[in-house]
């Protein structure tokens, strides 16, 4: 068996985290110092000032969605109206949190080089809808235009939200994806990069929102701002110490995630430039040996490929997934489809007229990458792919 993803958590992991868990003082397993500590490592690493962590990447992209609303709260200028644009190459949660969240939901076509938002139709969705915010999703660790995406975003007053749940590692003249945007949306699941179980990030250089974000992962109280903003929501809302232990300052949820899923991440998190580069190989192996995929993709000059899958579009899809399945190599769609042609979305939206996406819907599909991908596994792959072509 061939499989698409492999545990970024070692034997030497869980030995550590049954030592940690087996003191003679019981450690906090919920969230706590460590969960702090990785926060701090996390965000040094992408090189933003903030980082928080939650307990999923679905529920990082619900918490920025829902603070934005109300960012006024924290003395921040109010989005201009609430229209978002996602693309419809992306995954459930980059749809339904708007949606569920009231946001009008306005889905943009792909690309067939980088498979992230047409920029075309991207600004023609801005011209017509003045949208305050975009999701930008990196598909399978592929790097957008991102200086036309950033310089798009600024002409139109366009917040950009980073999703590099399928991209940590990637990499924009140097800079990590993930810290281009007013704020970046990472996923720790089992099937990414590095995983933590579960879990997620939310990373931002705004100081004001960050102390939202921490707010309103934390059911609206004070309890992790720092002390000066503690004492200055206590002065101005006249609540005493004892009282502000269960005050809640904004509406909030519970999306945190626990020291038991930090301790891991404090560990894994060192492995990701290995792992980026050890993928990025196997994707230029992959390139020189598939010889036929409508998908012309590649690195530009200046990024940088952590590649989480290799993409393939072909008019016999369905009769290559089947000789891939057979031979023991799984393979899946391209990430979830077109969103625009989901059920969930056409119960309360018309259909949407996305032709590069629903090409890929019919006819796309992707292959494994991942750091314990073999020489001769992508032989074996590329082999069933290219025969009788």
């Amino acid at each position: 068996m061939i499989k698409l993803v492999s545990d970024t958590i070692n034997k030497g992991d869980i030995k550590a985290l049954t030592e940690w868990l087996l003191q003679d003082e019981i450690p906090r397993l919920t969230k706590g110092d460590l969960t702090w500590e990785l926060e701090k490592k996390w965000a040094k690493k992408i090189n933003t000032k903030y980082s928080v962590f939650v307990n999923s990447g679905s529920s990082s992209i619900l918490l920025t969605l829902a603070a934005l609303l109300h960012i006024d709260k924290v003395g921040k200028k109010p989005l201009k109206n609430k229209k978002i644009i996602v693309p419809a190459l992306s995954w459930a949660t980059d749809v339904s949190s708007p949606m569920l969240l009231g946001y009008e939901t306005i889905m943009c076509d792909c690309n067939l080089s980088d498979l992230s938002c047409d920029l075309e139709h991207l600004e023609q969705l801005f011209r017509e809808h003045d949208p305050s915010v975009l999701i930008l999703v990196s598909p399978l660790g592929l790097v957008p235009e991102m200086d036309k995406v950033l310089l798009l975003c600024e002409k139109y007053n366009v917040l950009l939200l980073e999703d590099v749940c399928e991209s940590m590692g990637s990499k924009h003249q140097g800079n990590y994806l993930g810290s281009l945007g007013y704020a970046s949306l990472f996923s720790m699941y089992f099937g990414h990069h590095l995983s933590t179980i579960e879990g997620g990030f939310i990373n931002t250089n705004d100081e004001d929102f960050y102390h939202l974000l921490l707010m309103m992962r934390s059911h609206g109280w004070d309890r992790d701002l720092p002390k000066c903003k503690q004492s200055e929501l206590r002065t101005k809302y006249n609540c005493t110490e004892f009282d502000a232990l269960y005050n809640f300052y904004v509406v909030g949820m519970n999306l945190r995630s626990t020291d038991l899923q930090a301790f891991i991440g404090l560990r894994v998190i060192d492995r990701l430039d290995d792992y980026a580069e050890k993928r990025r190989v196997n994707f230029f192996k992959y390139q020189d040996k598939i010889k036929h995929n409508t998908l012309d993709i590649g690195e530009r000059t200046g990024d940088y490929i952590s590649s989480f899958a290799i993409p393939i579009v072909n008019g016999r899809r369905n009769e290559l997934v089947k000789k891939l399945q057979t031979a023991g190599i799984e393979v899946r769609p391209l990430i979830a489809g077109n969103m625009a042609n989901k059920p969930m979305w056409l119960h309360e939206n018309e259909p949407v007229s996305l032709p590069n996406c629903e090409d890929l819907d019919k006819f796309g599909f992707y292959i494994p990458n991942h750091q314990d991908l073999t020489e001769d596994n992508i032989k074996t792959i590329t082999n069933i792919l290219n025969f009788n072509e």
